[in-house]
């Protein structure tokens, strides 16, 4: 995942940095939050698992650079409704810095872009799913319609943010708004297959009765609020 380097030039790129550092400052108190609920050794464990799949997301699965940005399944509602707002949100900010760090060190100015687009829409969707989602529901009993629904918000959130950061970074011309169209054509189409791997996913997980009370998965996944 990455806004294409000179995107946002040096000149207004302090933005990234202050939106980044409020989403990692939430990031934080969620994790706290966590912490305090389900202890340190299970937020970690997540939160390691989640590094280690978004960056199999990055650099595994097949990816495309289309107008401003590339084209992932990055599977954010999978990782919020398997393992938690927290590790998802910790896994995201941690995969992606390993990408940049290690694979793409182009994307490191670009790192506090690229980490508000993914994880501001994050914290959108697990809001929505406290109200779409019934609080007598476990995650696994979800029907294809609320998934639809989580991952429109999630994969929305993403477009709607590379928007914003193309439109800062190069202003309303004809062929910036192209560019921006074609990232989001292509990128909405994700929204079609993501909520059948988040129902795939849950079914398996409905299978495996020994994740139940599990320390590796979140708690809601399969008892209700």
């Amino acid at each position: 995942m990455h806004i294409e380097p000179g995107l946002v030039d040096a000149t207004k790129i302090f933005l990234s940095y202050a939106t980044g550092t409020a989403a990692a400052l939430y990031a934080s108190k969620l994790a706290w939050q966590a912490l305090k609920k389900d202890g340190p050794l299970s937020v970690l464990a997540r939160s390691l698992l989640c590094v280690a799949l978004v960056f199999c997301f990055f650099e595994v699965l097949p990816h495309h650079p289309v107008g401003v940005s590339e084209v992932h399944l990055i599977l954010g509602t999978t990782l919020l409704l398997v393992f938690g707002v927290a590790p998802a949100a910790l896994g995201l900010a941690g995969g992606l810095a390993i990408q940049s760090l290690f694979f793409a060190q182009q994307d490191l100015p670009q790192y506090g872009m690229n980490v508000t687009t993914l994880l501001v829409p994050l914290f959108v969707t697990h809001a929505l799913a406290r109200r779409i989602v019934p609080e007598h529901m476990a995650y696994v009993d979800l029907s294809y319609q609320q998934a639809f629904k989580l991952s429109v918000a999630y994969q929305g959130g993403i477009v709607a943010w590379v928007a914003f950061w193309a439109l800062y970074g190069h202003g309303f011309s004809a062929a910036n708004l192209a560019q921006i169209g074609s990232f989001g054509a292509a990128y909405m189409t994700v929204v079609l297959l993501e909520p059948l791997v988040d129902l795939g996913v849950l079914a398996l997980a409905k299978t495996v009765h020994r994740l139940k009370g599990s320390a590796w998965v979140e708690q809601r996944l399969f008892a209700a609020a």
